[in-house]
């Protein structure tokens, strides 16, 4: 366990100036518990953090930022399935890459998903027709008071659209350490979005999916390291029918894609974008001039840019179209995090 410089402008993909009291690497339960006691001693605030790549610091953070570096990939498998259980620490993109050089399909839809392991499921991380919770067995969670570890099955993790037990019951005192993963032998492609609609079902093989995923990632978004984001800022929004009816009336090329509880959801980034927002900026930061979901760090932008950009999107977009958007990002105060809505309100 190391503390190091206290500047968090290399640990969050927005590239944002923030510092902290102090930084400290984790690479063990121990070291986690060792860092939550020294700061319950010292009455300062604690965070943990991945790879920072779905936070905005609002201010500097005035206590611990604890990065979860917990690595290591078991794999196992029956008839039925391959198992994996993966260390939180451990980057997803080279998750999805370590799957397929070992022959083990199912991840490919979620390849170039920026972050760490253990917080794919604290937002139920998801992209072309694949989220998390598919494809996920339990998650392993210590609890940093007892010190004991808790093995949370998939379905009492209350997965939910970028949603999870872990914003709520599991968020205070507990952290992810490890994540199982259960990918079945009886591959089916899911071609569902995008270019992946072209492919063929019959020949198509999971290379094949990755490699385009990976294409149209690129050619959308942004790269984090060349330009600071924090990829979709905003939650595609679910509609009664009669709302999205009443806008595709107007906009008859609107995506949507129908829910099972019959609403309808509405691509957040097509909602921006028709508010005439594409390339719209607020200091040094701008609604990217590809994909207006994403919000980008273009010239040094201040967290006050972004903030005041992102409430601008958000006004926008409800005064065209009576929807309000909620961030996906998470935003971090000084004490901790607080309710995106509400800063943006």
């Amino acid at each position: 366990m190391s503390i190091g410089d206290t500047s968090l402008q290399s640990l969050n993909t927005f590239s944002l100036a923030a510092y902290a009291a102090e930084i400290i690497h984790a690479e063990n339960t121990e070291q986690l518990i060792g860092a939550w006691k020294s700061a319950k001693e010292k009455e300062q605030p604690f965070l943990l953090l991945g790879e920072g790549s779905n936070v905005l610091f609002l201010e500097n953070f005035a206590g611990s930022v604890v990065l979860n570096r917990i690595k290591g990939i078991e794999r196992a498998e029956n008839a039925e399935e391959w198992q994996l259980h993966v260390g939180a620490g451990e980057n997803w993109h080279q998750l999805v890459c370590y799957a397929l050089e070992h022959n083990i399909p199912g991840l490919e839809n979620l390849a170039l998903i920026p972050g760490c392991v253990g917080s794919a499921p604290i937002q139920n991380i998801g992209a072309y027709g694949i989220e998390l919770q598919s494809i996920c067995g339990y998650v392993d969670v210590l609890d940093l008071q007892s010190e004991k570890v808790i093995r949370l099955q998939s379905e009492e993790c209350q997965f939910g659209y970028r949603e999870s037990i872990f914003k709520h019951s599991y968020k205070e005192g507990y952290a992810i350490i490890a994540v199982g993963l259960k990918l079945t032998k009886q591959w089916q492609p899911k071609l569902t979005y995008g270019d992946l609609t072209r492919l063929d079902p019959e020949t198509v093989t999971p290379r094949q999916i990755f490699d385009l995923v990976c294409a149209m990632r690129q050619s959308k978004l942004p790269d984090p390291a060349v330009t600071g984001n924090a990829g979709s800022f905003y939650k595609n929004p679910a509609v009664d029918s009669s709302v999205a009816e009443n806008i595709s009336s107007k906009y008859p090329s609107m995506p949507s894609y129908p829910q099972a509880n019959g609403q309808i959801k509405l691509a957040a980034g097509w909602l921006v974008e028709q508010a005439g927002l594409k390339g719209f900026s607020v200091g040094g930061a701008a609604v990217h001039d590809k994909q207006a979901l994403v919000l980008i760090n273009k010239d040094h932008a201040s967290s006050a840019d972004v903030r005041a950009l992102a409430k601008y999107v958000r006004d926008a977009v409800a005064a065209k179209f009576g929807i309000w958007l909620e961030p996906e990002v998470r935003f971090i105060a000084a004490k901790g995090e607080v309710d995106a809505v509400g800063a943006l309100s």
